[in-house]
């Protein structure tokens, strides 16, 4: 996963969306009944009138009593991560908090994908971040495999123990020991829509897949592309993939194929893509086709999708939580012009599909531990959290702190989860598998989007790329 990156789609005869397999029909329709059980409801909301203040909570606050920090006058610091744009820019207000507590100074060092790579070239170069924010359990792995990652000292594990669930800590963990902090995540399971389309059209937000299908064709009917997708940024694909997945296979098959315990050329992946197909297929429904969606980056899926009035070149996108800062761009106002609604349920629940970036020390001191302590606080999210564009898996930040109404309600979500959430396979994966651009399952999934009837071909190729990346 990444939440800053970019890519979308266009129209044709909607004749293959029409109607679903049978044997998908029954199980569908049981969905609709239960998908509330994990789907909250995430529309009319964020208007003005529901924006807080949003304030972090600071010492002798009723609500939370702010983390202990030392003081680190005359010490330096720099952490890296791949954010750009307002998601880099706002985390820099964390660190400017930071500093302002503790006296440290600290330097933010841009990083590019694939960070691992960006990080050995460092560390080769004598010139390490002392923290780094890793956007894949995988990653994590690596960085301790190959020395790099320091385990998380007493105080940072007071505070992980304080504020996440086991869940959030176990994904941080290599070996039984802690070596992350997930300090930010994302609600991975979204469909984001233009009101005034779905107004024009008629249209209501589904619940279940079959329902999406008949959505995309009346926005279709209305005249207006129902999809944009940034297939030219390979990870909004494999986020595409893994909440069919999870709702369609369930569970514990999500847990093997993430583990590369069963194959990719299961029979639940063939179903998997075939029901991806069935949107992807109808390259009409794709803003620009799908040539279109793999020469559009993610930030662009989202801004077409809110910009050009009731006539936009999609009527919906796909992607997480983080679509906010993107909308952000755009004069569309969320809660009122832009509005979201959970990823329908394909089998017989709603996914769940969860992605973030966990802090990792690499270079062992007083003021990298004081860093990954502050960003195990409910005090750092909180600064962040009133941005915008942000949620955080620590579950004791004040509602309150989010700044506006569809993002206090996404992030209840999130933490209503509990531990039952499944982290993004992807980013699970090998990096060289789930997690690089150009190759691996982002290049065959890709490949898939330009011609989705080869579903045995890209699963073929799935599966060899796995095999390759997991050592079988």
């Amino acid at each position: 996963m990444r939440s800053t990156s970019s890519t979308l789609r266009t129209r044709k005869s909607p004749s293959r969306l029409t109607a679903s397999p049978t044997r998908r029909r029954a199980a569908r329709a049981a969905a609709a009944a239960v998908a509330g059980a994990l789907a909250l409801s995430l529309t009319a909301c964020g208007s003005d009138d529901d924006k807080s203040d949003g304030d972090p909570p600071k010492s002798g606050d009723a609500t939370a009593a702010a983390v202990t920090l030392p003081r680190l006058d005359g010490e330096s610091l720099e952490v890296s991560a791949v954010w750009t744009g307002a998601e880099q820019a706002n985390f820099k207000k964390v660190l400017a908090e930071f500093e302002k507590r503790t006296g440290a100074e600290v330097t933010f060092v841009p990083a590019q994908d694939p960070i691992i790579n960006f990080l050995g070239s460092k560390i080769a170069g004598g010139q390490p971040p002392d923290v780094a924010l890793l956007p894949q359990p995988g990653a994590i792995k690596q960085a301790v495999e190959r020395g790099w990652a320091k385990p998380l000292g007493a105080d940072a594990l007071e505070e992980l123990g304080e504020n996440y669930s086991q869940g959030w800590q176990d994904i941080g963990k290599v070996d039984g020991k802690q070596y992350g902090v997930y300090y930010k995540a994302a609600n991975k399971s979204l469909i984001w829509y233009n009101a005034q389309v779905f107004e024009n059209a008629g249209a209501s937000e589904p619940k279940t897949w079959d329902e999406l299908i008949t959505t995309a064709r009346t926005v279709y009917d209305s005249g207006v592309t129902p999809f944009s997708v940034g297939g030219a940024d390979g990870w909004t694909l494999t986020d595409w993939f893994e909440n069919v997945y999870l709702s369609q296979a369930g569970p514990e098959k999500y847990d093997q194929l993430a583990r590369h315990e069963i194959k990719w050329t299961d029979p639940s992946v063939k179903e998997a893509l075939t029901t991806l197909a069935e949107v992807w297929g109808e390259k009409d429904y794709l803003a620009g086709g799908p040539d279109g969606a793999l020469q559009t980056e993610f930030p662009a899926s989202v801004t077409q999708t809110f910009t050009g009035g009731d006539q936009p070149k999609a009527g919906m996108v796909y992607e997480g939580d983080f679509v906010q800062v993107n909308i952000g761009e755009t004069e569309a106002e969320i809660g009122t012009d832009a509005k979201v609604f959970p990823f329908p349920a394909v089998g017989d629940t709603a996914p769940v599909v969860s992605g973030g970036d966990a802090a990792v020390i690499l270079q062992d001191s007083k003021a990298a531990q004081a860093l990954a302590t502050f960003l195990a606080s409910p005090d750092a999210a909180a600064v962040q959290a009133k941005l915008g564009g942000y949620l955080s898996p620590n579950r004791n930040v004040p509602e309150s702190a989010y700044p506006n109404e569809v993002q206090r309600k996404m992030a209840k979500a999130l933490l209503a989860a509990g531990d039952s959430f499944r982290f993004d396979m992807s980013d699970q994966a090998p990096q060289a598998f789930g997690g690089t651009p150009g190759k691996g399952e982002w290049k065959a999934l890709q490949d898939f989007l330009k011609n989705p009837k080869d579903v045995a071909g890209a699963q073929r190729k799935l599966e060899a790329d796995a095999a390759a990346a997991y050592g079988d």
